[in-house]
């Protein structure tokens, strides 16, 4: 099993840079992955992936230095367990917003007598050609992340956070907005959201967890690594996508 670079990265005070995928294409992950991005994180969540999707672009992304990882549809044991066995180093788990649901999400990403993760690393083990070395190193190598995305969360912060496994958080904005009652001023964030950014922040630098955050622009991404933040999601593939709107309406404007 390799070394987790990300891991790494994050408990030596860096900055790491990442990408949301949600098409679900190997062709997008391969090329993503071969610009250098230090992470990928394969949306389960909201994109329409499925297990053997995101195998594929794991697959495809096996010859570069960035380093897989997942956004599981919720904190389930299970789909914990399938996202592991295909290969992720990494997964967010959406809507943690309590100790106990810490513990849970640590619990299913550990072997015993650490937790309760089912032995058969199919493919994370080279198709069970590593196991011996995967067993032994696997604990160690994969990051936890729970997502701090409700304002019940961010009540019990100081709770979650001093649970032993969690590698790093990753605070969603927009949820953390919706839980707050400011939807409707989405996608500007209201200045109380803002302002309860800045205190979780200040509680992971407490307790020395890594804070990680949507960024969506690189101007967000030079904001928030300034403030502190070490794990920042630029945007997703579909951002990319969508950005050839500006160059047709700039068409439009010649060709009318």
């Amino acid at each position: 099993m390799k070394k987790n670079k990300v891991k790494e990265k994050l408990a030596a005070g860096k900055v790491s840079v990442g990408l949301w995928s949600s098409i679900g294409s190997p062709d997008v992950a391969e090329a993503l992955a071969n610009i250098g991005f230090d992470w990928i994180v394969f949306d389960m969540e909201h994109g329409p992936l499925t297990i053997d999707k995101v195998q594929t672009s794991i697959m495809a992304m096996s010859g570069t230095e960035t380093v897989p990882m997942i956004r599981v549809a919720c904190n389930d044991p299970v789909l914990i367990k399938g996202a592991l066995d295909i290969g992720a180093y990494g997964l967010v788990i959406p809507l943690v917003n309590n100790k106990d649901e810490a513990i849970r999400a640590v619990s299913a990403c550990k072997y015993p007598t650490k937790g309760i993760r089912g032995v058969s690393p199919r493919r994370a083990s080279t198709y069970f050609l590593d196991i011996k070395d995967y067993l032994k190193r696997a604990d160690e190598e994969i990051m936890l992340i729970p997502q701090i995305e409700h304002i019940d969360a961010v009540n019990n912060l100081n709770e979650i956070l001093s649970v032993d496994g969690i590698d790093a958080f990753f605070i969603g904005p927009w949820d953390l907005s919706a839980s707050m009652g400011y939807i409707t001023e989405l996608p500007k964030i209201h200045p109380e959201v803002a302002e309860t950014i800045n205190r979780v922040l200040k509680a992971g630098k407490r307790h020395g967890v890594p804070a990680g955050i949507w960024g969506g622009s690189v101007e967000n991404v030079k904001k928030y690594a300034a403030q502190g933040f070490q794990f920042i999601t630029l945007g997703e593939d579909l951002d990319y996508i969508l950005k050839a709107q500006e160059d047709y309406e700039k068409i439009l404007e010649i060709v009318k």
